[in-house]
């Protein structure tokens, strides 16, 4: 089976390519290293294709598709991050929605068996319900990159309803781990906390999120390579919530040195809870998270010590 990856040089898509190779499949990635590093792909290179370019260059996507004999995509590519898209929101759509309106229609025109949309649990906004389900209505996403996220989620409805095409939707609920992307929280946090340098804290600490490890995530990925679901929706997450005052509580308990707070308001666009139900992968996926937070947070500070 060959694969295209796009976004596979981030921290999700790197991950995974290494478990993905164990399996001996032939892949594929395009990325444009706006988030991604090359550097997360050196030990893959004499193994994967690698193509420099965006999901917005229709022509490089065309010939991308022309040559190689793809089965599936894995769309992981997009621009992240609830604050960066109140500040411009026109790149969240360009990339999040039209980049993959971009690799749907080539999909459809290549025949390609299989799309797997990497969702996010921003889409349920402050959902009253918890834990969030994937039969919950979801209408009212409270940033530009949930928005967006949502918009992808329809358009790869549309493309299954109307075309021969199989997707895979997966909702993430926060992704984190060894080599995390540099602007979330855990590593900011981190860093500023061996460094001695304050750590921002927006509100009164009691905002939760559902933290997942970053190795439960690609198992997430893997075990859809050998499902066939028309359209379906999944949850990938630890189904267990850490405030941010636990956060930081793990941290300064882990490194064994407290933080320097910066306290200030809550930020607009950032949700009061995310919670997983996880049922439906449990049961359709065989899936469920094998790793705590505490130990991810550990692994997570061991990989800080040796890199920096």
């Amino acid at each position: 089976m060959k694969i295209l990856i796009t976004g596979g040089a981030g921290f999700i898509g790197s991950n995974l390519i290494s478990k993905l190779l164990k399996q001996s499949y032939e892949i594929v990635v395009i990325d444009d290293l706006s988030t991604g590093k090359k550097e997360n792909l050196t030990a893959y290179l004499p193994k994967i294709e690698f193509i420099e370019g965006s999901i917005l260059d229709k022509e490089k996507l065309e010939r991308l598709f022309a040559d190689y004999s793809l089965d599936l995509i894995i769309h992981l590519a997009a621009k992240a991050g609830v604050r960066a898209s109140l500040e411009n929101p026109t790149i969240f759509n360009e990339v999040n929605v039209l980049g993959t309106l971009n690799l749907l229609e080539l999909s459809k025109k290549y025949k390609i068996k299989k799309f797997i949309f990497t969702s996010s649990s921003s889409v349920y906004g402050n959902n009253k319900k918890i834990p969030f389900s994937e039969n919950d209505k979801i209408e009212m996403p409270i940033s530009p990159y949930a928005a967006s996220k949502r918009a992808g989620e329809l358009y790869c409805f549309t493309y299954s309803h109307l075309f021969e095409l199989n997707v895979t939707i997966l909702r993430l609920f926060t992704v984190f781990g060894p080599n995390n992307r540099r602007d979330m929280a855990h590593f900011l946090m981190t860093d500023s906390i061996f460094k001695g340098k304050p750590i921002k804290k927006f509100g009164d600490g009691t905002t939760s999120r559902d933290y997942t490890y970053i190795d439960d995530i690609t198992e997430g990925f893997l075990k859809c390579l050998g499902k066939n679901f028309k359209f379906e929706i999944f949850n990938l997450g630890n189904s267990h919530t850490i405030s941010l005052n636990q956060l930081i509580e793990t941290l300064e308990n882990t490194i064994e040195k407290k933080a320097v707070i910066e306290n200030l308001p809550l930020q607009a666009g950032d949700v009061q809870q995310t919670f997983a139900d996880i049922s439906k992968a449990k049961k359709l996926l065989d899936w469920q998270p094998k790793t705590s937070y505490q130990q991810g947070v550990k692994k997570l500070i061991e990989w800080y010590k040796k890199t920096f």
